[in-house]
């Protein structure tokens, strides 16, 4: 403690001191035996009856009693020591300074009381054969008074130590995560690094891998300096990041076998349907030419840089899949899994503006063969959504109302588009699918309204 430093023990008595180190080193049970022992064995102190003994054993027995408060004191100030020390290793937060400031308020009133007591037992010699009664009764007052504030101080520290307990348990519990994090940490780097062994064993070196893996170097430096170096709480992030990480390189190590097959495959298909959409564009030519031929400008006009943009698509197509095949024969597999991707979305379009031709050369036909199937179809969704409308109604609500005589007298126009020399088909397919969708839109809204009992 740190009080039993502030009087040299030079300057005590050699009974005094005796006494003072037999309370900080033995045990309660121990101390209590070795004062009684004093007391029963056979030395060759002569004693002396009556009353002046009765007042050397009432004051032995304050000595004892504020021997027993002070050494109770001083275990519970190391406690708190350790449990101060505790806190202040993973919180810096304002409360855990203050706890250090009051722990450091607590060790001056600790200083002065354990300074009384000690100056208490060096002021009397109790085992003196000539102990005045009058000199023991003034012993007993003062290590009474000594003990009462050694008493009164430990329940302030045992208060302090209550105020504490939030803290503690707050820093208590990071620090019971803090070994088992760095050492799942440190699993998790060896279980990459095997898995990476294992893979690079086959053939592949996984060079991004391992530079990623080798960057987690420093870090598990510093996970191996320990939290006494980097504190608690950086600490503990570390060893996450660092098990994040490490688990990320592992899982991408034992699946890159996987993932260099899945490339394979993905070449030989993507090669093939180029192909096959080649072969599909070279039909477009004729498509657009009767198409040219049997129907009206604006039924063709958006389709004439089909061709040429197929060809540039294909081209490509054709330039990053020779790419992507480099690339996975060097074994960079995500310049390999990114130029598949530009290959797919290239053929994508492809198919589109390729199969829209086809699509609008079938749909002329059948219009010009015969209108009223479409014709019908629009009608049917608007008197669909025209029979919901009234739904329980008299008079239709102008919110619906409204939008469906639109939808009918667009129809209209429409059909009577249809009725010049050249009519154009194509405005008339696309006139009845708006009309379908403003039906549906009206539907969808009354459904809503309805469910959520505003209609």
């Amino acid at each position: 403690m740190t009080a039993t430093h502030t009087r040299p023990h030079a300057r005590a008595k050699a009974g005094a001191v005796r006494d003072v180190l037999a309370l900080m080193l033995l045990p309660v049970p121990l101390i209590g035996a070795a004062i009684s022992g004093s007391f029963t064995g056979g030395g060759t102190r002569r004693w002396f009856g009556g009353r002046g003994e009765s007042a050397r054993a009432e004051a032995q027995a304050a000595k004892d009693a504020a021997a027993a408060a002070f050494y109770e004191l001083d275990t519970a100030q190391r406690d708190l020591r350790i449990s101060v020390e505790t806190i202040t290793a993973v919180d810096s937060s304002p409360q855990a300074r203050g706890a250090v400031d009051g722990f450091a308020a607590l060790g001056r009133r600790i200083d002065e009381a354990s300074h009384q007591y000690i100056t208490a037992v060096d002021a009397h010699d109790l085992d003196r054969d000539d102990l005045e009664p009058s000199v023991a009764a003034r012993a007993r007052e003062e290590l009474n008074r000594a003990k009462e504030e050694l008493t009164r101080v430990k329940a302030e520290l045992d208060r302090f130590a209550e105020e504490l307990g939030p803290l503690l348990d707050k820093a208590e519990t990071q620090l019971a995560r803090l070994a088992p994090a760095v050492e799942r940490a440190r699993a998790a780097l060896l279980s990459a690094s095997n898995a990476l062994d294992s893979v690079r064993s086959s053939g592949m070196r996984a060079d991004y891998l391992a530079a990623r893996l080798a960057s987690l170097a420093p870090e598990l430096t510093m996970l191996n300096q320990g939290a006494g170096r980097h504190g608690v709480t950086d600490t503990l992030h570390r060893a996450d990041r660092v098990l994040r990480d490490a688990e990320a390189v592992r899982a991408e190590a034992e699946q890159l076998p996987g993932r260099a097959a899945e490339i394979d495959r993905r070449l030989v298909s993507l090669r093939t349907r180029a192909e096959a959409l080649t072969t599909r564009a070279a039909s477009v030519e004729p498509v657009l030419s009767e198409l040219r031929r049997r129907f009206s400008l604006a039924c063709w006009q958006d389709l004439q840089p089909v061709p040429e943009r197929a060809a540039r698509d294909l081209r490509q197509a054709g330039e990053r899949l020779k790419e992507a095949a480099e690339a996975r024969d060097e074994q960079r597999w995500p310049d390999a899994t990114a130029l598949l991707g530009t290959v797919r979305a290239l053929l994508n379009s492809t198919d589109e503006a390729v199969s829209a031709a086809g699509d609008r050369l079938q749909r002329l036909n059948a219009v010009a063969d015969d209108p009223r199937q479409e014709t019908e179809r629009a009608r049917f969704a608007v008197r669909d959504a025209q029979r919901l409308a009234m739904a329980g109604r008299h008079t239709p609500d102008p919110r619906h109302a409204r939008p469906l005589d639109d939808a009918v007298a667009r129809l209209e126009r429409a059909v009577a588009g249809l009725e010049g020399r050249h009519p154009d088909y194509w405005h008339f397919l696309t006139e009845l699918e708006a009309v379908r969708q403003d039906a549906a839109r009206v539907v969808e809204r009354i459904r809503e309204e309805r469910g959520s009992g505003s209609g």
